[in-house]
C-alpha cells in the first residue's frame, strides 16, 4: 500500500466497497503499483508489467470512504474493467492536503497519475486509457454502436432541473421530463442491436432485446459514463421527491439489475447515505409561492 496524502486514504488495487480500504492482491504475472522502472514504452513493447497508476477520487463525509462523484466512479470502473493493478486514493477536499496541490495545482478529483504523469481531464483520461491499455493484455472497452454512447445522455440534466426546482406548480412538468428521458433509454435497451436481430430465431412475440448492458452483454465505456449518473438519479429522486423509476420500464430495470450484479459497478459506488447527503442542500423543498 502506498502512503496516502495527508487528509486522504489510499488502497491498492480494487476497493472492496464504499468506505473500504482493503488491499486486493495483484493478478498473477503483474506487479503492484510502485514498481520501479515502469515506462509507457515497456507496456507498448509487450512488457508483462502493469503501468504505475494512482487514481485520486473525492472522499466521503468521513474523509476516507468513497464520496459522491459520478466522474470518479467512471474512471474507477474503467480501470477495474481494464484489469490493470492500480492504487486508489480518496482525497478529503475540506483538508486540502498540500501534497495534492503540489501534484495537481488547482485540480479537484478525479484525476490520475500514469507512470508519474498527471492527467486531469476525465474525457481525455478515458481516451488515453483506451488507447494505451490495449489488447492482447487489456480488453477494449469502446462501444461498437455509436448510439450506445448517447443513450440516456439527457437524463442527468432533466434530473438536475427536477431536483433543484422549488415551485410546486412546475414539479409535475419537470417530473414528466425526467420520465420521458428515462423512457427513451428504456426504448433503446429494449430495441435489439443488429447482431441480436441477425442471431434471433425466436417467435415474433419475443423480439425485444435481452442484452444486459447498453452495447451488449459486456460493460463498455458507455456504461461507465451512464451507470454512475443513473444510480445517483435513482437514489436522490426517491429520497427527496419519492420518485421511483416506473416499473413498466423493463429494459431500464433489466439494465440496472445486471449492473448491480457486477462488482465493477457496485464496489465503486458511494454509499447511498453519501449520495443523499451530497444532495441535501441541492434538493429544494417545493413551495406554492
Amino acid at each position: 500500500m502506498k502512503g496516502a496524502l495527508p487528509g486522504s486514504s489510499s488502497s491498492s488495487g480494487r476497493s472492496a466497497g464504499p468506505g473500504a480500504a482493503e488491499v486486493a492482491p495483484p493478478r498473477p504475472g503483474t506487479l503492484a503499483p510502485g514498481a520501479d522502472g515502469m515506462t509507457d514504452a515497456a507496456t507498448a513493447n509487450g512488457d508483462d508489467r502493469d503501468p504505475e497508476i494512482e487514481l485520486f477520487v473525492k472522499a466521503g463525509i468521513d474523509g476516507e470512504s468513497i464520496g459522491n462523484c459520478p466522474f470518479s466512479q467512471r474512471l474507477f470502473m474503467i480501470l477495474w474493467l481494464k484489469g490493470v493493478v492500480f492504487n486508489v486514493t480518496t482525497v478529503d477536499l475540506k483538508r486540502k492536503p498540500a501534497d495534492l496541490h503540489n501534484l495537481a495545482p488547482g485540480t479537484h478529483p478525479p484525476f490520475l497519475t500514469f507512470n508519474g504523469d498527471v492527467k486531469t481531464d476525465v474525457n481525455k483520461i478515458e481516451e488515453f486509457l483506451e488507447e494505451t491499455l490495449t489488447p492482447e493484455k487489456y480488453p477494449r472497452l469502446a462501444a461498437k454502436h455509436r448510439e450506445s454512447n448517447t443513450a440516456g445522455i439527457d437524463i442527468f440534466a432533466k434530473f438536475s432541473a427536477y431536483i433543484k426546482n422549488t415551485k410546486q406548480q412546475s414539479n409535475a412538468a419537470l417530473e414528466r421530463g425526467l420520465t420521458k428521458a428515462l423512457k427513451k433509454l428504456d426504448d433503446y435497451l429494449n430495441t435489439p442491436l443488429p447482431e441480436e436481430i441477425d442471431a434471433d430465431t425466436r417467435g415474433d412475440d419475443e423480439k425485444g432485446s435481452r442484452r444486459k448492458f447498453l452495447d451488449g452483454d459486456e460493460l463498455t465505456l458507455a456504461d461507465c459514463n451512464l451507470l454512475p449518473k443513473l444510480h445517483v438519479v435513482k437514489i436522490v429522486a426517491k429520497k427527496y421527491r419519492n420518485y421511483d423509476f416506473p416499473a413498466e420500464m423493463t429494459g431500464l430495470w433489466r439494465y440496472l439489475k445486471n449492473a448491480y450484479a457486477r462488482d465493477e459497478f457496485t464496489n465503486t459506488c458511494a454509499a447511498d447515505s453519501e449520495i443523499e447527503l451530497a444532495y441535501a442542500d441541492v434538493a429544494k423543498r417545493l413551495s406554492r409561492s
